[in-house]
């Protein structure tokens, strides 16, 4: 591969080794101790809050809004989600976080009004994380489990009440943008028509040249997948990018389908397989890693307790985003979101090289 990238799936590639390479350094030697994990995912947790709340403010404003919850929803997962795993960590060694905890219910409470006005996605994203967050710490903490049937069911009525009020609030507030059955009729309209030019052009390195928006295009790596225009524009890559009016013509995949179908048009049956397996590489990795974790801590070792509430909180925002993107919607992990799920796997993945420093572990 060249060094200096030649279409969209190189940059991805290169910026992916280098995120990977940063992220590795870091977490291997920077000190992580589990207090330094907990304030900062607390300071993380409070500011995405803030910043979605401004999102929200400048939708009720009428000005433009950033959608912070596509790239940044997933990032606040996991600083909510680390800060929940590190709360029984404490409690073994004595240390009173009940003012804490209260704390924490209360901005997971903010955040889920915030996130959910702005894109239902992320409501979604928000709340399946969040039980996938909770049954990872009851398995890695030997909890009782937390998907029990009226859990379930609790969960089932909270996400229908959720797009519930949304959609009281877009009727008494005269505000679509709010409502979520608009969004279903505006999917249920553009749907299938995108699934039908995918499925039809869609080909094992890429798709048909003809059915692209670009006249040169060379039916692979056209842009629909791409890390944010302005990384490219940064760089002047000569690479095709979506922007102005030319946005809605990106929405046919981006928008409207699952990442599966966005990263097999743009690049091929061939480059989706490969994306599937790494994605079940990361997590088994991760599942991996922390049960290392959780047997050094059940054998008194309080070294790595920072790292475990850190790689708990990652693991969780890594699969609920890659369930969002690759089965709900494309645009969760296309653009800058992206970037934030390659980061993500990155924390997950940059643990073994500490593992592999101990060989007692290693069988």
């Amino acid at each position: 591969m060249a060094l200096i990238a030649q279409n969209h799936l190189q940059f991805i590639i290169e910026v992916a080794i280098i995120i990977y390479t940063g992220v590795i350094f870091v977490i291997n030697f920077v000190p992580i101790s589990l207090s330094a994990v907990l304030f900062g995912s607390m300071v993380l947790g409070v500011g995405l809050t803030l910043l979605f709340g401004l999102d929200v403010g400048m939708l009720f404003l009428s000005f433009s809004q950033s959608e912070f919850s596509h790239p940044l929803g997933p990032i606040a997962l996991l600083g909510f989600v680390t800060a929940l795993a590190a709360f029984p960590m404490m409690e073994k060694v004595g240390i009173n976080v009940r003012g804490l905890k209260t704390f924490v219910y209360i901005f997971i409470v903010l955040i889920t009004i915030f996130g959910g006005l702005v894109h239902r996605s992320f409501l979604f994203l928000w709340l399946l994380g969040l039980l996938i967050g909770y049954f990872i710490i009851s398995k890695s903490f030997r909890q009782k489990s937390v998907l029990t049937l009226k859990r379930i069911l609790i969960f089932a009525a909270v996400t229908l009440a959720g797009f519930g009020a949304l959609e009281w609030l877009s009727e008494l507030l005269k505000m679509p943008v709010f409502s979520p059955l608009l969004r279903i009729a505006r999917l249920e309209e553009n749907a299938v028509p995108s699934l039908k030019m995918v499925l039809k052009n869609t080909t094992l390195f890429g798709h048909l040249p003809t059915s692209s928006y670009w006249p040169s295009s060379t039916g692979f790596g056209d842009g629909y997948i791409s890390l944010p225009i302005s990384m490219v524009l940064m760089f002047a890559l000569p690479f095709p990018v979506f922007y102005g009016l030319l946005v809605n013509k990106k929405d046919v995949v981006d928008y409207f389908l699952p990442g599966t179908f966005g990263y097999a048009y743009d690049f091929g049956y061939v480059t989706l397989f490969f994306l599937l397996i790494w994605c079940i590489g990361v997590i088994l990795i991760g599942f991996k890693i922390l049960s290392i974790y959780r047997e050094k801590r059940e054998n008194g070792n309080r070294s790595y307790l920072g790292k475990e509430a850190l790689l708990i909180g990652s693991l969780t925002a890594f699969i609920a985003q890659a369930l969002v993107g690759l089965f709900i919607i494309n645009r969760t992990i296309n653009g800058m979101a992206l970037v934030t799920f390659i980061f993500l796997s990155a924390l997950i993945v940059s643990n073994i090289i500490t593992v592999k420093k101990d060989e007692k572990y290693i069988k």
